[in-house]
């Protein structure tokens, strides 16, 4: 009898903490194909300087180490800083660099470079005969100088760079001199930090509205001011070519600072106290000041009080100077701009926005110039008397663009272009341009200074087709001079004579890779420039097709099908097919329906891909077309959910009327809001046997002051918020559900502790569901350990509730 009881009691035990602990195993490994998928080499990039008449060809870095994502952290003021460099954490590296012709021939590597380079901040020097580069070493983050007629790089200096604020490096027009935002001289040691607390910490609310989102990574206490000053101070450095470094200025929180075209004055932006415990560093105080190259006072253009209390709305904006910067075609005018509407979308105006003008040497008022009837969108110069200037208004989707005198600021603009932005078939492209003498952006004219070119991407029925346009000033007429033709998807990057219309274009199929080409239109001849190998031969044979369908009530639909190699529809056995999608909000419906991607680009699935599930004997349907749709004055989130499931149940429909899938075996499977889309579908429809989620939220209530495309608050719209949210009707699931989650996530609005909730919640409820928090990783997983395990979990999920079904 005591046997038994002992047996049972055992049993108990071991059925407990089966149940009701954490699972511990090492990372997995998928299947070998892919492996190879996630080793792939990264395909280089380029850029082209012109007058040169060199390309810099420039190879990209593969997935960091677990090792490397490990390394100390500091999470302060909305931004992550790797304290052993002085740099921000998880940043992305090239590593590697070659030359080449214009013409393709004589591409050699660029040498001198240290043994292991982590290269960043690439920068043509405004004559083109020098790039600036900086090069991430276990120590810092060194300036480094690359010679372009004869290939040799070499250190500039032995100060670091600061870039915990981000990049601070930039040429003088005379190209001899380089500013950079440098580690202050003398700086000391790391703030060594009390344990002991000196008393609580404290915020006060006293009748002031101060509604902002879910900011992660703030600022938490004194010591972490501490520790955001001695990182974020930094001190402008200017810089010879032979390496004489001279401050300029005092240290200080600066954020950005940029020379005036002429090279004769700098416009700093540094971050003042006191600091908000609410917000990220760049809505902190701050000031806007000019100064010489000493570092001399000019004028003290603005203090700008943190901006913690915006009005409601996407079409908020601060109260007084915004957007500080010089004008780029004369020698040193600056402009920035104000809300004449006190920044308030819900104030009548009939003008919103204001541009001011300020030349030096600055000791005159503000020139008032253009008023604008929406927000500010940005300027394109062009010359003394000529520039475009647009502006947008995010709650009907509207911008226009204007040709605007700035010599002549009274004189009403034309009105060049005015449409939707969710409109991609009417989008008329964007203005290119060319670097000047001083090294900034200005319009690209033809020779008589009387057409403008555009570029773009082209959407159509067809999918993408990108093209270049002639705009006539004079006439406003637009032509078209040339546009990708299938079965090639080309688009252009640069335009390198207007005479001879000669372009550099990067041009690739279904089947080849990506490479530049040299393209004259007058003539039609093409050369192949760049000779980049495919990447992955392995997924030769893999079959990609774009759908079109619609939707129960007539919104037409799209997406990428991809199919394993050798697989025929309606000859073999139906597939297991993943739907992965992204929601995106729409004001029109006609363009909600519109095509996007292209059926001939070049099939590269990157590391995290859910494509890479062709390997697998899986059919995967891509991006697929997800609007949600509120025309007039009704509110896409309003009839949220039968979107959702209108969506799903068409695009399943059609794979199965195609004979590729099997209305059985569909899973759903999504991203950030595609993760919160994909537990809404599970929770609401039984057209999916499975879904799998990540970095998803799926309580809305804990961003009540709105997400993604809505801009009520959840006191406004509580019904909205507590019917869009999965959490709330966690008893409603019954299909299994994988949930992947960055356990540092640092995207606004997707805290960990969302997945974590929900989980629980599912557990609670006896839902079939699984979570993987993944050490060390952020919003996108990128060590490689981290995305070969997801794509691990993923398999096994599917092959057990797909496959196994």
């Amino acid at each position: 009898m005591k046997t038994k009881k002992f047996l049972l009691t055992s049993i108990f035990f071991a059925l407990f903490i089966h149940l009701f602990s954490q699972e511990e195993f090492t990372y997995q490994l998928p299947p070998k194909e892919v492996i190879e998928i996630v080793d792939a080499p990264a395909t280089p990039s380029v850029s082209i300087g012109s007058k040169a008449g060199k390309i810099l060809v420039i190879e990209n870095s593969e997935l960091p180490s677990l090792e490397e994502l490990s390394a100390e952290e500091l999470r302060l003021a909305g931004i992550r800083i790797n304290p052993a460099t002085n740099g921000m954490s998880r940043a992305s590296f090239s590593i590697g660099l070659s030359m080449m012709d214009l013409d393709g021939k004589n591409i050699q590597p660029v040498v001198g470079l240290p043994k292991k380079p982590r290269i960043r901040n690439i920068e043509w020097s405004p004559d083109e005969k020098h790039i600036a580069f900086t090069h991430t070493s276990d120590r810092g983050i060194e300036i480094w100088i690359l010679d372009v007629s004869t290939r040799n790089a070499r250190k500039l200096t032995s100060m670091y760079a600061n870039e915990a604020l981000g990049n601070g490096l930039a040429w003088l027009s005379d190209n001899k001199t380089l500013l950079f935002k440098g580690v202050p001289e003398g700086r000391g040691e790391r703030p060594v930090m009390n344990l002991v607390v000196n008393g609580p910490v404290v915020q006060e609310s006293y009748g002031r509205k101060a509604a902002v989102r879910t900011f992660q990574d703030l600022l938490k206490d004194s010591k972490d001011e501490l520790l955001f000053d001695y990182y974020a101070t930094s001190q402008i450095f200017r810089v010879s070519l032979e390496g004489s470094a001279k401050p300029v200025g005092e240290p200080g929180v600066i954020g950005n600072f940029t020379p005036s075209p002429d090279g004769k004055y700098l416009l700093v932006n540094k971050y003042i106290k006191p600091y908000s415990y609410i917000v990220p560093y760049y809505r902190f105080p701050q000031t806007y000041e000019i100064t010489d190259l000493e570092g001399n006072s000019v004028r003290l253009l603005a203090e700008v009080p943190v901006a913690d209390n915006l009005p409601q709305g996407f079409d908020a904006v601060a109260k007084g100077m915004r957007s500080p910067s010089w004008q780029s075609d004369v020698a040193s005018t600056l402009f920035w701009v104000e809300a004449i509407d006190g920044g308030d979308p819900a104030a009548k105006a009939i003008y919103r926005d204001q541009i001011f003008l300020l030349k030096a040497p600055f000791d005159g008022e503000p020139i008032p110039s253009i008023k604008l009837r929406l927000r500010y969108g940005g300027f394109i110069w062009g010359k003394n008397d000529f520039a475009l200037i647009s502006e947008y208004w995010r709650k009907d989707r509207n911008t226009r663009t204007y040709l605007f005198d700035p010599s002549l600021p009274d004189r009403e603009p034309v009105l060049l272009f005015e449409r939707s932005t969710e409109d991609r078939y009417n989008d008329p492209g964007r203005f290119q341009t060319i670097t000047n003498s001083f090294g900034f952006n200005v319009l690209q004219f033809d020779k008589y200074g009387k057409k403008l070119f555009l570029f773009g991407q082209g959407a159509s029925p067809e999918g993408n087709r990108p093209f270049v346009d002639v705009y006539e000033i004079i006439t406003g007429k637009t032509t078209r001079l040339w546009r990708s033709e299938a079965p090639w998807f080309e688009s252009p990057v640069k335009i390198m004579d207007v005479d001879k219309m000669e372009l550099i274009t990067r041009r690739e199929s279904i089947e080849v890779q990506p490479n530049y080409y040299s393209r004259l239109l007058k003539s039609k001849k093409i050369k192949q420039l760049t000779f980049f190998p495919d990447p992955m031969p392995q997924l030769k044979g893999i079959q990609k097709e774009m759908i079109n369908y619609d939707r129960a009530d007539g919104i037409p639909l799209s997406g990428t099908l991809y199919l394993p190699k050798g697989f025929t529809p309606g000859q073999d056995a139906p597939l297991p097919t993943l739907l992965w999608a992204y929601p995106n909000e729409y004001k029109s419906a006609d363009a909600a329906g519109q095509v996007s991607g292209s059926p001939y680009s070049f099939t590269r699935i990157s590391a995290s891909s859910p494509i890479i599930l062709v390997t697998q004997g899986y059919a995967v349907f891509y991006n697929a077309s997800f609007p949600i749709i509120g025309e007039g004055n009704k509110e896409p989130n309003d009839s949220f959910i039968q979107q959702l499931v209108a969506n799903a149940e068409a695009a399943i429909n059609k794979l199965v009327e195609m004979g590729v899938s099997d209305r059985d075996m569909f899973a759903a499977s999504g991203h950030s809001y595609g993760a919160f889309m994909t537990a809404n579908l599970l929770t609401h429809c039984d057209l999916f046997a499975a879904g799998i989620a990540r970095s998803g939220a799926y309580n809305r209530t804990l961003t009540p002051f709105g997400f993604q495309g809505e801009e009520r608050t959840y006191w406004q719209t509580p019904e909205v918020y507590n019917v869009m949210s999965p959490f709330m009707q966690a008893e409603k699931m019954k299909t299994p559900l994988l949930l992947l989650h960055g356990l540092v996530d640092n995207n606004s609005g997707t805290f960990p502790m969302q997945t974590e909730r929900y989980f629980d919640a599912l557990r609670g409820l006896g839902a079939t569901a699984r979570m993987v928090l993944l050490p060390n990783e952020s919003h996108g997983y990128r060590a490689r350990e981290s995305v070969l395990h997801m794509h691990w979990e993923t398999i096994q999920w599917l092959d057990k509730y797909l496959k196994g079904k």
